[in-house]
C-alpha cells in the first residue's frame, strides 16, 4: 500500500530515496504495464512544475504511447522526430529548456514549456523513454537529470 512519503535533503538526496521507494515498489512485480504505470504515478508525486510525466514504447518502429499521468497526449511519434525521438536515436537523455527552441518539436500540450526525455535501454537498444514536461521553462536541472536516470535505472531492473 502506498502511503505520503515526504522526501528530504539535498535534491541528489531525495532523487535517492524516490529510487529506493521505487524498488521497493515494484519488488516482485514484473508486469510492464504495472510497472510503468505505478512508476509515472510516484513521479507526478514526487516532480513538481510538472504538466505531464509517462512514457512511449517502442512498438513498430515508432514511440507509441504508453502508461503517463496528465493530460491527453500524442500517441504516436516518429523515430528521430521531436525530443522523444530524437532522445531515441542519439540513445542519450535530453534535456530543453524551452521546446519551441527545439527544431521539429511536436506539441502535445501547448502549456509545455521546458522537457527531459531519458531512453529505457536494455542490451543496447532503446526500447522506450520516459518523457516529462514542464509549463516553466528550464525547469530540468543536471540534479534532475542525474536523479531520474538513476530512476530509470532502477525501473529497467524490473520490467526487463
Amino acid at each position: 500500500m502506498f502511503s505520503n512519503i515526504t522526501y528530504s535533503g539535498t535534491l541528489t538526496e531525495q532523487y535517492e530515496q524516490l529510487a529506493k521507494h521505487l524498488d521497493a515498489l515494484l519488488d516482485g512485480e514484473n508486469d510492464l504495464i504495472a510497472n510503468l504505470s505505478n512508476a509515472s504515478a510516484l513521479l507526478n508525486y514526487f516532480l513538481e512544475d510538472i504538466n505531464w510525466v509517462g512514457f512511449y514504447l517502442m512498438k513498430d518502429g515508432e514511440l507509441v504511447l504508453g502508461p503517463f499521468q496528465g493530460l491527453p497526449a500524442c500517441v504516436r511519434i516518429p523515430v528521430g522526430r521531436g525530443v522523444c525521438g530524437t532522445a531515441v536515436v542519439n540513445n542519450e537523455t535530453i534535456m530543453v529548456d524551452n521546446v519551441h527552441a527545439f527544431p521539429g518539436h511536436i506539441a502535445c500540450d501547448a502549456a509545455s514549456k521546458s522537457e527531459i526525455v531519458i531512453p529505457l535501454t536494455a542490451d543496447g537498444t532503446v526500447f522506450g523513454v520516459l518523457d516529462i514536461d514542464s509549463p516553466i521553462e528550464a525547469r530540468f536541472t543536471s540534479e534532475d537529470k542525474e536523479g531520474l536516470e538513476r530512476f530509470v535505472s532502477v525501473l529497467i531492473k524490473h520490467i526487463k
